[in-house]
């Protein structure tokens, strides 16, 4: 065989090779719980998808910041405080250093911030409210600095397990027309057309005004199907994912499915929720007991789901989790025991494998990638 064509050859190989695995480095963003001499804020990682190897950056103190977003230019991230001064955080954002600095804070405009999201075009941050039962609407300046004239709007009913209502969650829609909002008190997904032009109201109930889920439900966090037409909703209380067709800011129940064993009788605890980047798998945790990751297959037709695998998390708490964007990790936080814990992903599968990897942090609560300049 020719040298010159023998070399091209093997160098083909050695590139091809999963054992080479090109490397990609993204920034990783932990969210905490803070507490003295322990965790201070947000923590910024480097991670390298050719191994899931990182490496530490840098970290801004704030309280509790155990939510956060960014924006999709990636310039700002908007934190909640969820500790007794109830701020939302405004920052500034490198997304070559992954440097953090704090520009401004304002309150929340009720108690337990719990959960937040920005619009595409960075005009508004959306912030569930888990104590005071509100949806507020915060303006964004052009600095990035948030406005002090909020919307809050006050969620009103109960259900059979709550007494008062809990928004745990706001999520914006893929043509960023609407907010729907997951109330865990009342048992219902609440929509909300947007229009930023109306500061400072910009939200305003759909004709359809909200979708009530089984009694005792207990709706947590929700994610839109890549191809915006199915929308999925995990329960803390009973347990369950439910699915959606979604359509100009209509939501419409087409199935709702177990996360736990026929056989398990204990609290499931849903928590977080997540569809794989090819749209093929949905992913959603259950913590405090169960400690586990349900893999569903995804119906690319209906949108219905099918259990396929569990995966055991090996640790407690988990808050959230979150898929690199190469799709061959996952990373799941371990508020429990104090850890980040790694997951190989079988892209063809879906299936998870724990690699033994993990990041060590005292009261972790949400992971997220964020594109590396």
């Amino acid at each position: 065989m020719n040298l010159r064509k023998t070399i091209g050859f093997c160098a083909f190989v050695v590139l091809a090779s999963p054992l080479f695995a090109q490397s990609t480095k993204y920034h990783l963003l932990i969210g905490t719980y803070t507490s003295p001499d322990k965790s201070e804020g947000i923590y910024v990682y480097e991670f390298d998808t050719k191994d899931a190897s990182t490496t530490y950056k840098s970290k801004v103190a704030i309280g509790s910041p155990s939510y956060f977003a960014v924006t999709r230019d990636r310039k700002f991230v908007y934190a909640v405080s969820e500790d007794r001064n109830r701020n939302i955080n405004a920052l500034s954002f490198d997304s070559k250093t992954g440097d953090l600095k704090l520009l401004n804070s304002v309150p929340s405009g009720s108690a337990g911030p719990t959960y937040i999201s920005v619009d595409a075009k960075g005009k508004y941050a959306f912030v569930g409210n888990y104590g005071g039962g509100t949806l507020t609407a915060l303006p964004i300046n052009e600095d990035g600095t948030l406005g002090s004239d909020i919307q809050d709007i006050k969620h009103e009913g109960k259900s059979i397990a709550k007494a008062k209502p809990y928004v745990h969650s706001a999520v914006v829609s893929p043509d960023n027309k609407y907010v729907i909002t997951a109330d865990l008190g009342t048992d219902k997904m609440n929509v909300y057309a947007f229009d930023p032009s109306k500061r400072p109201n910009p939200l305003t109930p759909t004709a359809q005004g909200f979708v009530t889920l089984a009694p005792g439900a207990g709706p947590r966090h929700s994610t839109f199907h890549p191809n915006k037409k199915f929308y999925y909703a995990v329960t803390e209380l009973d347990g369950t994912v439910n699915a959606f067709t979604y359509k100009m800011g209509r939501i419409d129940l087409i199935q709702t499915i177990k996360m736990a064993p026929d056989s398990y009788t204990g609290k499931p605890d849903g928590a977080d929720i997540h569809v794989s980047a090819d749209g093929k798998f949905l992913y959603a945790s259950t913590r405090n007991v169960l400690n586990e990751i349900t893999i569903y297959s995804i119906d690319q037709k209906t949108g219905k789901l099918t259990v396929i695998g569990r995966q055991p998390i090996g640790g407690k708490s988990s808050r959230t989790f979150d898929i690199d964007p190469s799709g061959n990790w996952m990373l799941v936080t371990s508020q429990g025991t104090n850890e980040i814990i790694f997951f190989k992903r079988d892209q063809e599968t879906g299936l998870l494998s724990p690699t033994g990897q993990k990041i060590e942090h005292d009261k972790p609560s949400m992971v997220k990638f964020v594109k590396m300049d």
